[in-house]
Formats: C-alpha cells, sequence, structure tokens
C-alpha cells in the first residue's frame, strides 16, 4: 500500500526557493511510490503535485471551497467546502506531512500533526517556542531529498 504524503507550504505568496523545493518534494515522493496530498492550490501546493505529475506520481489535491475548477493540476481535484478546516481533513488523511516554507495555514497543519501524531518534516519555514521560551523539536531537513527520506522513515517507523 503507498503512503499518502502531504506537502504544505503557502499559496499564492510562496517564493520562488519554496516552489522549487516543493516541485522537487513532489517529484521525489512519486517516484518513490507515495501519493501526494496538497491543500489543491497554488504555490507550494501546485509545485508538489506538478512534481509528482512529472514523475508519473499520483497527487490529490483536498480544495477549501466547492469550486473544482479554482483548483490546480493535481490528478484527483476534492472540493471539500470545508474552507481553513479542510486543513484538518489533509493531516488526517496523511501518513506523514512535508511543511515546506510556512504561512499561518502552514502553522496550523504542522500544529494538527504534531497533535495527532502525524510525523512532520520541515524544509524552511517555522521554528516553533513554548511558552517558556524553548524551542519546540520539529524534524527539519536541508534538502528535498533529505526531507522524503526523513519522512518516508519516520512513516515507516510508525506502522505497526
Amino acid at each position: 500500500m503507498p503512503q499518502y504524503v502531504g506537502v504544505v507550504g503557502p499559496g499564492s505568496d510562496a517564493g520562488p526557493t519554496d516552489r522549487a523545493r516543493a516541485r522537487e518534494v513532489g517529484r521525489l515522493l512519486a517516484t518513490r511510490g507515495a501519493v501526494v496530498l496538497t491543500g489543491g492550490l497554488g504555490g507550494v501546493m501546485a509545485a508538489a503535485a506538478d512534481g509528482a505529475s512529472t514523475a508519473g506520481g499520483l497527487s490529490v489535491g483536498m480544495l477549501p471551497g466547492s469550486d473544482r475548477r479554482a483548483g490546480n493540476a493535481s490528478t484527483v481535484l476534492l472540493p471539500t467546502g470545508l474552507g481553513e478546516l479542510r486543513n484538518a481533513l489533509l493531516v488526517h488523511a496523511a501518513d506523514g506531512i512535508v511543511a515546506v516554507g510556512g504561512s499561518w495555514g502552514t502553522l496550523s497543519e504542522i500544529a494538527l500533526a504534531r497533535r495527532t501524531g502525524v510525523p512532520v518534516v520541515c524544509l524552511g519555514g517555522w521554528s516553533v517556542l513554548a511558552a517558556d521560551g524553548t524551542p519546540v523539536p520539529i524534524e527539519s531537513a536541508a534538502t528535498a531529498e533529505d526531507a522524503v527520506d526523513r519522512i518516508l522513515a519516520q512513516i515507516a517507523a510508525s506502522i505497526p
């Protein structure tokens, strides 16, 4: 059975570095047989779906709205009608999450994943401090290949 890996990050505000990293993460996940899950819109989400597509892989975009035409070029587009609440759906549907870059939506997905025990690897983006000012340990990666290696290893380790 394939792993389902969410690739999350900024939408329209994503910079060229985040988009390039997300495209490579999507491509690498697809070459390793994973299904790529995204929020179905632009920026990091579109880049990850594009990367999966170039490798012949499957990507699923979970759209916040009800109009499938608003989505990116994911293989499958699912209009949830849930707005930002679709972030929780994406996290719960994923075996692991790769966060590329940072936005408020990305931070919510990282938090939901951590809270529910879904493995997370960050490639750029957020670092989080606890209320007492100490860093919250979130696994980070230096490259797209490192992120994919780390998330797939975490997923494998969490399978009983």
